[in-house]
């Protein structure tokens, strides 16, 4: 039997304004299209038709019913707006993400629509670079990376940096800074960046470089030009006598995909019960909208057997590359994660841990950049619209972002001979002066939130013998 999502003490969906969606056609006569009542919706019923309409439409997508698929896209498209308030902006992304899923039913039409669709790596990157600079995740992210390195690495005399997405300079520059004022001088660095792109890495040399001469540390930049999945790892080039550090921020959960891949023919019993509709947020802006009723019946999503959550024995790719990493025995590894699970079972389950997620950042740009910045209509466009759309309309191994919570690497990283090492962030915000911004500590571990969401994880580990 379906599961009814709704909160307690909650009103019924009869009394809110989708009651109108349901006696309605789209060729109604008289009504028009876009229908003229839609535009007089406030702002707090908009943003609750659009998140039925959205969790109503996954559902119909999920079981394959196209004709109410589409009937609530159309519905979807006359209340969101890429340049709206946050509703209506995660509204114009997911309905895009799903309508891409739809269009995949048909794969000449989709590759035809798509064939001059271009998505270069160097968007991808001005993206990322954007959001560096825009939201404070990864510059939190990069400070508590680097002051985990500087402990660890107190005494040593040659150190080495293993960077799994070499692309942002600031962290490198930073750490660079803060070895020139050790006590007892700072240490041969040397940094080892991996990345797909050649000219990455070439920019990358160039400004280390640059700043490792200005403060006269010894410094040897080593570029990989590779694919994370393709990565020698044991062809890396570990020294005797070099501490090493490895530094991986946002990348390992990729890796999943080729789990997924090699495990698609088995099909684990699907979870009984989904997780309601649980949306949190900032009561200023989003929370009147989320915590409102939310009353929508779930189907199974018939792909269900496809994207199962693997278990720690079934990801074979996951644990060859960690016990890789762990044989090169560091003294430290940083791991910084997405904090959500986007790699559900079903449709459903990504569909609305995805809402949650995303809502928080688009509420997190939408309170700290002005709604006309061209720069923060790149980040929702390039970076996170696309990661929408990979975590809802992709499949296989084109499914990259399968975001997993600590709870799922902890165990991950135990397995594969990694031990935990405490982290603190005692005083990081107020130093910073981040508000709305929050640290959790959970099991010596560090998560990143937005309000009361969780976003991003921070956890740090040793090779077993240095534990």
């Amino acid at each position: 039997m379906a599961n009814i999502v709704q909160e307690e003490g909650s009103s019924s969906v009869s009394s809110s304004p989708l009651q109108f969606f349901s006696m309605m056609s789209l060729s109604s006569p008289g009504l028009g299209s876009p229908y003229p009542w839609l535009r007089e919706l406030k702002s707090e019923e908009r943003g609750l038709c659009l998140i039925h309409l959205l969790v109503a439409c996954a559902n119909h997508v999920a079981a394959g019913s196209l004709e109410n698929a589409n009937m609530s896209l159309e519905h979807i498209s006359h209340l969101s707006s890429p340049d709206g308030d946050t509703i209506q902006r995660i509204a114009s992304y997911f309905s895009e993400a799903l309508a891409d899923r739809m269009l995949k039913a048909w794969p000449g039409l989709h590759k035809a629509l798509n064939s001059t669709k271009l998505s270069p790596v160097s968007d991808q990157i001005l993206a990322g670079r954007l959001f560096f600079e825009l939201c404070p995740f990864l510059r939190l992210s990069y400070v508590i990376t680097n002051q985990a390195i500087l402990e660890a690495m107190e005494g040593e005399k040659v150190v080495h940096i293993l960077d799994l997405n070499c692309f942002e300079p600031a962290q490198w520059i930073n750490l660079l800074q803060l070895l020139s004022a050790r006590k007892e001088g700072p240490p041969h660095l040397r940094i080892t960046g991996i990345h797909e792109q050649k000219e990455v890495l070439e920019q990358m040399a160039h400004r280390l470089n640059d700043e490792a001469e200005k403060l006269d540390i010894p410094f040897q930049f080593c570029p990989i030009v590779s694919k994370l999945e393709n990565l020698n790892i044991e062809g890396l080039r570990v020294k005797t006598g070099e501490a090493l550090a490895i530094s991986s921020v946002l990348q390992l959960h990729t890796l999943l995909a080729f789990d997924d891949e090699m495990t698609r023919g088995n099909s684990p019993s699907m979870s009984k019960n989904l997780n309601p509709v649980n949306f949190k947020m900032n009561s200023c802006t989003l929370g009147d909208f989320l915590e409102k009723d939310v009353n929508t019946s779930f189907s199974p999503s018939p792909d269900s057997s496809l994207t199962s959550p693997l278990s720690l024995a079934n990801s074979p790719k996951m644990l060859s590359f960690l016990n890789a990493l762990w044989g090169l025995s560091p003294k430290l590894m940083v791991v910084t994660e997405q904090e959500s699970n986007h790699n559900g079972c079903t449709l459903m389950d990504r569909t609305i841990e995805a809402l949650n997620f995303y809502a928080a950042l688009f509420d997190c740009l939408e309170s700290m950049v002005p709604r006309t910045s061209i720069e923060r209509q790149k980040v929702e466009k390039m970076l996170l619209g696309e990661e929408i759309k990979n975590i809802i309309a992709c499949e296989g191994l084109e499914r990259r972002e399968r975001h997993e919570k600590l709870e799922k690497w902890i165990p991950r990283l135990e397995l594969c001979g990694f031990g935990r090492v405490p982290l603190q962030a005692r005083g990081l915000l107020q130093n910073l002066g981040y508000d709305g911004y929050k640290i959790k500590e959970e099991n010596g571990c560090l998560v990143i939130c937005w309000q009361n969401q969780p976003l991003y994880s921070v956890s740090a580990w040793r090779f077993r013998r240095y534990c």
